[in-house]
């Protein structure tokens, strides 16, 4: 157990082999994605509630000159939780040291990544709901007492050693937050959650984004852009992208309304911001099953997909938009996906939508 805290690795090349650390070179890909990450609470947009929180967390933090306090984002993937853990850390002047739950195996995963945080750092473990029972055990301390336990030696003559860490910063984000165990979640000083963004906020990112990206942009192909990107920043950043390649390739650079419009539809993303699995789900449920109910597993084999990625995925943004609902006995179409479809729905599936909860 001493050597797996002390020394989890035997060598670099293992480490990278294992996961626990990415390679120093990151890709153009990742260079270009991170220059799209605002820096400072005053550059994000949106999310006005947790700003303000964050502001006055940070604030007191700096006056008092002590690191600030735990937190925790939950939400939807894309919604900038990692942009937030990063600005933290700039906010506060202060390093910014990145893992993810799944990539933390063993005690001494973590443990070596403690044993490196300067006084002040931020650590962001993202996807923190899937800890081990053993890593988020000597998490507790480290983020409680800011002591590390170790386990020296096995059997009666066994010992434990407590080590004192600096005080950190630690940010973690998770996409399913009820997953978390409370003792974990309780050890937090804000637990926020991120909402799916206005189109006025997405329109504002997407116009700074295309600034960065120096792509000529209208209000109105940023407004196009910015309705079907579903609620996210990551989404709205990727839409754009694939328009300005789209105007680059078929015009001037110039991206209109119209361009907008055209590029979106040449990758498959229509008025709603649905793209094609979206459709296929809503086309397996009018056109193979009447409209409803089926069952998830059996509307998941219609579409090719896992059960999991249809239900996390693909639904709950179907649902927000009034095209699918979830019912005890399967999922359903709504008269509106009919028509998104360009379907007339038949009499009996007007009468089983307007029936479904009318039954015992």
């Amino acid at each position: 157990m001493r050597n797996e805290i002390l020394t989890p690795f035997a060598t670099e090349e293992e480490a990278f082999e294992d996961g626990a650390f990415s390679p120093a070179a990151p890709s153009e890909a990742a260079l270009e994605a991170g220059s799209l990450r605002p820096r400072d609470l005053e550059e994000f947009v949106g999310q006005a509630e947790l700003k303000e929180r964050l502001h006055i967390i940070l604030e007191a933090a700096r006056r008092r000159g002590q690191a600030a306090d735990h937190l925790l984002f939950g939400g939807p993937p894309g919604l900038g939780k990692t942009t937030l853990a990063g600005i933290v850390a700039n906010e506060m002047g202060v390093q910014l040291h990145i893992t993810s739950g799944p990539t933390l195996e063993r005690a001494g995963d973590l443990a070596a990544i403690l044993t490196k945080l300067g006084e002040g750092d931020v650590l962001f473990i993202d996807e923190i709901h899937r800890l081990s029972r053993a890593v988020e055990e000597v998490l507790y301390p480290a983020v409680e007492d800011f002591q590390l336990d170790i386990v020296l030696g096995k059997g009666p003559a066994a010992r434990s050693l407590r080590l004192d860490l600096p005080r950190f910063t630690l940010v973690g984000a998770t996409t399913r937050t009820g997953l978390i165990t409370g003792p974990l979640r309780d050890r937090f000083g804000l637990v926020a959650r991120l909402e799916f963004y206005e189109v006025s906020d997405l329109e504002m990112i997407v116009s700074r984004a295309a600034s960065i990206l120096a792509a000529e942009l209208s209000s109105e192909g940023a407004l196009q852009i910015a309705r079907r990107s579903r609620g996210t920043p990551r989404i709205a950043n990727r839409l754009l992208r694939r328009v300005r390649d789209f105007a680059e390739v078929t015009g001037d650079g110039f991206i209109t309304d119209i361009v907008a419009s055209r590029g979106l539809e040449v990758f498959g993303v229509d008025e709603l911001g649905l793209d094609k699995v979206d459709r296929a789900v809503l086309s397996a449920l009018c056109e193979l099953f009447g409209g409803g109910p089926v069952g998830l597993s059996t509307l998941a084999i219609a579409v090719a997909e896992p059960t999991e990625t249809v239900e996390d995925v693909y639904e709950p943004f179907l649902i927000q938009q009034g095209l699918l609902m979830r019912t005890p006995r399967g999922r359903v179409a709504t008269p509106a996906a009919w028509r998104h479809m360009g379907l007339i729905p038949p009499p009996a599936a007007q009468a089983l939508n307007s029936s479904l909860f009318d039954s015992p």
